[in-house]
């Protein structure tokens, strides 16, 4: 029997009008405090966090557990102290320095044939880099994460992994924050791409939880249900 494929959290906050971000260099927080202890608190619950490569080279971020207590908990279980940290790259073209290649525990990139010859002497002693073909398939990345004992999968970018997630009926859960401000500006990366989404646009998923966090609104979603 082969192992069942991890639960995928899709985790993202946006603005009122749907970006992620803004269009100048510096990230833009969307989120407050109090949010960031509720995602750090989703990242300690999780068994591997997954972001695409144009998430890693825009942002250069950690993914990391940061509270103490939650990595103390996670080595009492017998849990590493943070998860696995995944990402996708068809081309490869991610670079050594990344923080993201230098922090925390074990570390995954799934890429294609054309892109291991890159990235496997890039990235040398610092992640396994797993070839998939021609093409990086989430399914195919699924099936891989469960037969390596991940349960569950946090999902946090960008704008194009969660775009296939949903579009392929992957994603289990989506909490989205939606931060009090408006971006406006048409370069800015938006939480979704247009997709052929499951149902069409008249489809509405099944809400889970609406509460505010600090200033901002959690929704939490579950994809593949509809409303009653």
């Amino acid at each position: 029997m082969p192992a069942p494929r991890p639960f995928v959290l899709l985790s993202a906050a946006m603005s009122l009008d749907g970006h992620l971000d803004d269009a100048s260099p510096e990230r833009l927080l969307l989120s407050g405090p109090a949010d960031f202890d509720r995602v750090d608190a989703e990242r300690a619950a999780s068994d591997a966090i997954l972001v695409g490569g144009n998430t890693l080279r825009a942002d250069n971020p950690r993914l990391l557990v940061n509270d103490p207590g939650r990595r103390a908990a996670r080595r009492a279980a017998g849990r590493p102290e943070h998860p696995l940290k995944v990402t996708l790259s068809a081309s490869g073209r991610l670079d050594r320095s990344l923080r993201f290649w230098h922090t925390g525990g074990e570390r995954l990139a799934y890429t294609t044939d054309a892109g291991a010859a890159v990235l496997r002497p890039a990235l040398d002693g610092l992640a396994e880099v797993v070839a998939l073909g021609a093409a990086v398939e989430l399914g195919t990345v699924l099936d891989d994460l469960g037969a390596r004992g991940v349960r569950r999968l946090m999902v946090e970018g960008g704008s194009g992994v969660h775009t296939q997630f949903l579009a392929q009926g992957l994603a289990d859960e989506l909490q989205l924050v939606v931060a009090p401000l408006l971006v406006g500006q048409e370069r800015a990366p938006r939480f979704v791409g247009p997709a052929d989404f499951p149902g069409g646009p008249a489809r509405r998923m099944r809400l889970l939880e609406a509460r505010t966090v600090g200033d901002v609104v959690l929704l939490r979603y579950a994809p593949k249900e509809s409303a009653p």
